[in-house]
């Protein structure tokens, strides 16, 4: 005899599963926060270049072996190309071989936001400037000693502060002059 209240509860179970199964593979577990600076996007879109545009804006990533920084040997500090937050420093920097800029510490701990990313059906540590939310690209835990870290970041979320010109100008740590000082050339990276 058919009873039609068992018949539903396999396909509420289903039903949910696909639900949670789909949330999981939506990305990120980013939720809306508030950063302690931000900028219009209008003056995002005109100030950085499309690739750096939409690394930190959209969270998207640079081909491998393609970036400004990926072979980069300069010693100085590594900025967030948004907002010229101190990030990096050379000397933690290694050729990890996999066609990103690698490192293996932080100037400050504080300096990076971690969150859980789902994105492309796997289990990631998405890091954005703790400053601005700019994405920069993810962390793993097959680096070097002594943390046994790697920030892998896309050259596109980054600006570079050599270190003859940071003792000479201050260092680029804020909003204010940090972002266009911060990169290379005249304040975009060209890929």
């Amino acid at each position: 005899m058919f009873r039609p209240d068992t018949a539903i509860l396999p396909l509420r179970i289903l039903t949910v599963s696909v639900v949670l199964l789909l949330l999981l593979l939506s990305g990120a577990r980013r939720t809306k926060k508030t950063w302690p600076v931000s900028f219009p996007q209008e003056e995002l879109k005109k100030r950085l270049t499309p690739m750096q545009y939409q690394v930190t804006q959209e969270r998207g990533t640079e081909s491998a072996f393609t970036g400004e920084f990926t072979h980069h040997k300069d010693e100085g500090s590594y900025t967030c190309v948004v907002c010229g937050a101190v990030l990096f420093s050379s000397k933690t920097k290694f050729d990890s071989g996999s066609g990103w800029p690698s490192f293996y510490d932080l100037v400050k701990e504080e300096s990076v936001a971690l969150t859980d990313d789902f994105s492309y059906g796997m289990h990631r540590v998405e890091t954005t400037c703790s400053q601005c939310g700019a994405h920069l690209g993810h962390l793993f835990d097959d680096g070097p000693k002594p943390t046994g870290k790697r920030y892998c970041i896309n050259s596109a979320s980054l600006g570079f502060q050599a270190k003859d010109a940071a003792s000479t100008s201050g260092s680029a740590s804020g909003a204010e002059g940090g972002a266009a000082s911060s990169s290379v050339s005249d304040g975009k990276t060209e890929l």
